[in-house]
């Protein structure tokens, strides 16, 4: 038998055996769909960490690459242009006009503030402090830290304003795009004041140059602080996907609430819930400095994904209001429904 012969026979067999490998290998387990998902290193964004990490994503065939982001205007782009199949994040007036271009939409409800449970606080300079800036309602007049016109810092800026009882635009927004430089700002009192989730607040407030003033809560109740949001175009064409996502998401939420909000699960799964997080907050920091801050953060996640839609019009009527988004937006452009239960 010739050379040639010999290795069409081998090439044969090497395919026969690879066809019957694929037909009986691990049925029913396709391969893992790989999607991309956005978030913030902020406690509050738990819910995504503690589903990869447990498996919750792997266990609805989802392969998951996180991609972090500073502020919540570019993960809605980021998911308009195809780069982010999904993120979680604040509704800002980025996000709404994508909606409004049916680029996106929301599916779901993540972070939300809660009486009773601690959320996020309102915070001074220790100079602005010093010249009599001692509660919200001494804010007219005084800078206001915000990461983008139309971010949600922006939002609560005004919100609280309201509730004080003077107009939003008496509070001095100052746009300076990353969280981090805020921070720096207020801090060496180039601000007077900001609005920020529990564990960073309560860190700057250890220093002396950072006072809270106030809860956030009492200024916006019920406030839908985060939403889980995708692509329009995943929400009607890859319906089953979003489901799974929404699935695995909200297992890591349930988690998350029972060790470290409702602290059900008891302290040993609160313990390994800190360890799980700070894989991905504070993670440049030693366990031990950053344990209370990433405990201090433990706001509640809505259970199953929920949406306060109450909270998302009101937002959206505040943006339209400023002329940040189109007076015609309309709450379906911006919300898909059919996926949580609303309230």
């Amino acid at each position: 038998m010739g050379f040639s012969k010999l290795k069409l026979i081998k090439s044969a067999f090497i395919g026969a055996l690879a066809l019957l490998l694929s037909v009986f290998a691990a049925p029913g387990a396709p391969l893992a769909e790989k999607i991309a998902v956005g978030a913030l290193r902020f406690t509050s964004h738990a819910a995504s960490f503690v589903a990869f990490e447990r498996g919750y994503f792997t266990e609805q065939g989802l392969e998951v690459e996180f991609k972090f982001f500073q502020a919540a205007q570019p993960m809605a782009v980021a998911i308009a242009s195809g780069d982010l199949d999904f993120g979680v994040t604040a509704i800002s007036g980025g996000l709404i006009n994508l909606a409004e271009k049916g680029a996106l939409k929301v599916i779901g409800g993540a972070l939300q503030e809660e009486k009773g449970i601690d959320g996020q606080k309102i915070l001074v300079s220790k100079k602005a402090y010093d010249e009599g800036v001692t509660s919200p309602a001494k804010l007219r007049g005084r800078t206001f830290g915000i990461t983008q016109a139309g971010s949600s810092f922006h939002y609560m800026a005004h919100q609280i304003a309201k509730k004080a009882g003077f107009p939003g635009r008496e509070i001095k927004v100052t746009a300076l795009h990353k969280v981090g430089v805020i921070i720096g700002a207020l801090k060496s009192g180039q601000i007077d004041a900001w609005s920020i989730v529990p564990h960073i607040a309560k860190a700057l407030a250890k220093s002396p140059n950072v006072i809270i003033i106030g809860d956030v809560a009492d200024y916006i109740p019920n406030y839908q602080v985060t939403t889980v949001f995708t692509s329009a175009k995943i929400a009607s064409t890859k319906r089953g996907l979003v489901r799974r996502f929404l699935a695995a998401f909200s297992k890591g939420a349930a988690d998350f609430n029972a060790a470290l909000v409702d602290k059900t699960a008891g302290p040993d799964a609160a313990e390994a819930m800190v360890r799980l997080i700070h894989k991905y907050v504070y993670a440049s920091r030693p366990y031990a400095k950053a344990a209370p801050s990433i405990r201090n953060g433990a706001m509640r996640i809505n259970q199953n994904a929920r949406l306060n839609l109450t909270s998302v019009k009101d937002q959206l009527a505040w943006f339209k209001s400023e002329g940040l988004v189109p007076g015609r937006v309309t709450i379906d452009m911006l919300v898909d429904q059919s996926f949580v239960e609303v309230y």
